[in-house]
């Protein structure tokens, strides 16, 4: 199908009607159907990938080349001597110590020191009677042992790139391990990489680092990186690596290999974070490349989570205050047909403590030992300069300026240097989602999981991958290169990699058919939320249409009109807005709006009256809603995620028990500890799915929940307190404006529910009745105040499961006393996290 281009920005400008004319009598394009088009599943107008570890053999296959290749990587022939490689020069006897000296050095962190032995001197309760030169003294003796921790934080944190030899034999070692893993290959795209090294070029000359930011959905992101730049003669770079990776015998050779140790948290710390900032100085001033991951951790969803900012913030620091002129940003996605570790993502996502890794499992992978993973897609998004980002993020600001603020503005301005960081986050992941290929697991997952039915023939399936294909291309993204391939050879290789996930009938002759269909929906959601960024716009677009149409009648009643479809599509875009990364473009929402309504028209998916309202089309209906209901599913998990979210602050309504003393439970505030919600939101939620009140079991999942929650406590839902110092637990109540009532007389309560006294009104009540009309209504329940009030009195149970209940006057509330998380009222004064107030 030909993609018509972008809504022209001056047409944005005008009123809706005039583009929803445009839209409506538009020419359609041409559509070429799958049957027509006879071509194989990979149709790219791209080069063609290659794949790094064609060249590796196995000892039984090949003994005598085995051994030879073995040779070859310790004399160091060819690219395995790694001597010619663009960038700052690694690799050296004294590199570790040269660089610890550089640390040290550091301006800063000298500056950093002095203050803090300044006030830890002034802060002694002798120091009013020391005279001048006992307090020189003590002023020296703090310094020189706040100078002894940063050398033994240094010594912990910098890379110890020392030996080329070590190198060499772990490229061999990890490019052996990769493709007896990972059967099909390390794969990567020439003319990106020629890109690369182009600017890696320019960058070199001006001493200037390339800063890597993948993706992160598994610890093999790690090596991979690093392999790729041995292999295409770049500089490798210092790796940000959480410290729990520091285990015997693996860490010390991650660390030689480039890993950066890091703290995963380190609060009001201040020498260790001027450590940190110290070494990224020292790399970034002497143009050494570096990476760490944009999400922080590793993304247990499949998708791209939130940036977090803590190392971007350093960097971005560095260059704005000039202390570097600039580095280049280089966004990376990494792509998977299978994830080793998308079973523990599971178990931890329903609520299991995250286990702390160890050398035996890493080995003992059951994964690993399969060796029928499928492929490894690495793909690099054109470097931008980030002195350029931030030039172009003042200029944007100037129309709300009497002038365009300048770097030295955004010094000093916290409030326009925040805004600019976040900025630079989120462009980071839209360049993430616009270099990534959606890989043959994701479209098979995507596929079985916006079925109607119970299962796909594998026909169908076929032809519902190539539609995909389709859809995905005309969305501006790409599937992984398979040259010659055809679907079915890539299907059936997909299908073979996915395993167990998918189950399958009829191939022993019992069926007219192979049947296939979801066998482990929790797991084949991880490979579908990989290709989710592409069609979120226009999944928004068909679940708030949904609105209408879930209310039956003939097709005169669910047209919807296009003010209400806009004003549902702007409230769901702001209620998912911390799930998902939308595309950016001049025009925001609204255009993103008017696009996937035009592409909905151009897809034959829904009409457009001539009074201005949008129904499905007479060919859609035609075909059982297929295409609509395809848009649906994707987004239909996600919404009942954040409808049961919301509903389980019901849990926080305070109970008559907890003020005894008291008989205004109005001016009332339960506060909880955040974790211990967590869980018990959980076990609501299991039960909730068991009841047939939740159609989406991933609902429930833990990411999904925190994400909502943030987005409730921006929206001032909720409240949540977390200590200055991270020593005690972070604390979370709903806001007084939100606080449901409760019955005073049974009776009432009675009539509704047997168990809640909840009553069903008031903002939060409204705000989870909005969220519930984008949900689909299955066979197991209807969106009826009985649903509704079953709910309800399952999350006053929740709530009487909480068990660090402490209350607080709703005055009180409203100001917190400096570090204090609550002020305790007279009735519960007591400890919370085992920590007295």
């Amino acid at each position: 199908m030909a993609r018509r281009n972008h809504l022209d920005v001056d047409l944005l400008r005008q009123d809706d009607s005039a583009i929803l004319e445009y839209i409506r009598t538009g020419p359609l394009p041409d559509v070429t159907t799958t049957e027509d088009r006879g071509a194989p599943y990979s149709v790219e107008t791209e080069s063609p990938t290659r794949n790094l570890t064609s060249d590796f053999t196995h000892f039984r296959d090949a003994p005598y080349t085995f051994l030879r290749d073995i040779g070859k990587h310790i004399v160091g022939t060819t690219y395995r001597s790694y001597e010619k490689y663009v960038g700052r020069d690694i690799l050296y006897p004294g590199f570790t110590e040269e660089m610890k000296v550089r640390v040290l050095r550091n301006e800063l962190l000298r500056n950093r020191i002095a203050s803090l032995a300044e006030r830890s001197i002034k802060e002694s309760p002798v120091w009013s009677r020391m005279t001048r030169f006992e307090q020189e003294d003590r002023r020296q003796l703090v310094v020189e042992w706040l100078e002894a921790v940063s050398s033994k934080l240094a010594d912990r944190m910098i890379c110890k790139f020392e030996s080329k030899k070590f190198l060499r034999l772990a490229y061999y070692i990890v490019m052996q391990i990769l493709g007896r893993t990972y059967n099909q290959g390390l794969h990567i795209n020439a003319e990106e990489i020629a890109k690369l090294k182009e600017v890696a070029t320019v960058a070199a000359k001006k001493n200037q680092s390339l800063i890597f930011l993948p993706c992160h959905r598994s610890h093999i992101d790690y090596v991979c990186m690093q392999a790729i730049c041995f292999r295409v003669g770049i500089s490798l770079p210092t790796v940000v690596a959480g410290d729990n990776l520091n285990m015997a015998v693996i860490g010390p050779a991650l660390n030689r290999l480039g890993a950066m140790w890091m703290r995963r948290s380190f609060g009001d710390d201040q020498l260790y974070s001027a450590v940190i900032q110290a070494y990224i100085d020292t790399l970034l001033a002497g143009g050494y490349n570096f990476e760490c991951f944009i999400e922080g951790g590793r993304s247990r969803l499949g998708k791209l989570l939130p940036p977090k900012f803590g190392i971007l913030k350093f960097i971005f620091d560095t260059v704005l205050s000039g202390r570097t002129e600039d580095c280049w940003i280089v966004p990376v996605s990494t792509q998977y047909d299978r994830v080793i570790e998308t079973e523990s993502y599971i178990n931890e996502l329903l609520g299991s403590e995250k286990k702390k890794e160890t050398l035996r499992d890493f080995f003992n992978a059951r994964e690993i030992l399969s060796l029928k993973m499928g492929r490894v897609d690495v793909r690099f998004h054109d470097p931008w300069s980030l002195r350029g980002f931030i030039s172009s993020q003042l200029e944007k600001l100037a129309p709300d300026a009497l002038r365009v603020p300048t770097f030295a503005d955004a010094v000093v301005n916290a409030e326009l240097r925040t805004r600019i960081l976040r900025s630079l986050g989120y462009q980071v992941l839209s360049d993430i989602n616009k270099a990534s290929v959606v890989m043959p697991t994701a479209l098979i997952g995507t596929v079985l999981l916006t079925l109607r039915g119970r299962g796909v023939g594998h026909s169908e399936l076929i032809r519902r991958v190539e539609w995909l294909c389709l859809r995905i291309r005309e969305r501006g993204g790409r599937v992984a290169d398979f040259g010659k391939l055809s679907t079915v050879q890539v299907v059936d290789r997909g299908l073979e990699v996915l395993g167990t996930l998918v189950g399958s009938s009829g191939g022993d002759g019992s069926l007219l058919e192979r049947t296939f269909y979801a066998e482990d929906r929790f797991q084949l959601s991880f490979y579908r939320n990989m290709a989710m960024h592409l069609f979120v716009s226009d999944a928004i677009v068909a679940v708030a249409m949904y609105t209408k149409i879930k209310q039956g009648g003939g097709p005169s009643m669910q047209r919807v009109p296009v003010k209400y479809l806009f004003e549902q599509c702007l409230w769901l875009s702001k209620l998912l807005a911390g799930e998902f990364v939308y595309i950016q473009q001049p025009g925001g929402i609204r255009a993103n709006f008017w696009e996937s309504v035009q592409l909905l028209r151009d897809q034959g998916v829904i009409s457009i009256s001539d009074d201005g309202c949008v129904e499905l089309s007479i060919e859609e209906r035609s075909r059982g809603r297929e295409f609509f209901d395809f848009y649906c599913f994707l987004l239909w998990p996600f919404c009942d995620g954040y409808w049961f979210a919301a509903a389980s602050l019901f849990a926080l309504t305070p109970m008559p028990s907890d003020f005894p003393d008291e008989t205004d439970s109005a001016n009332e505030t339960l506060w909880v500890e955040v974790t211990e919600f967590l869980e018990v939101a959980q076990m609501l939620g299991k039960t909730v799915y068991a009841q047939g009140d939740l159609s989406y079991f991933e609902a429930v999942n833990k990411e999904v929940l925190r994400s909502a929650f943030t987005g409730f406590e921006a929206e001032g839902i909720i409240v949540v307190r977390r200590s200055k110092s991270g020593r005690l637990p972070a604390i979370m109540s709903l806001s007084p404006e939100w606080l449901p009532r409760r019955y005073d007389d049974d009776a009432k309560a009675n009539s509704f529910s047997r168990v809640s006294r909840i009553r069903p009104e008031g903002r939060l009540w409204d705000y989870v009745e909005h969220i519930s009309i984008f949900r689909r209504e299955g066979k197991n329940r209807r969106d009826s105040a009985s649903v509704s009030m079953r709910v309800l009195a399952l999350a006053d149970d929740a709530g009487r499961k909480l068990k660090q209940r402490r209350v607080q006057t709703v005055e009180d509330a409203k100001h917190p006393e400096g570090d204090a998380l609550v002020k305790v009222s007279r009735a519960t004064r007591g400890r919370i996290g085992g920590t007295k107030l």
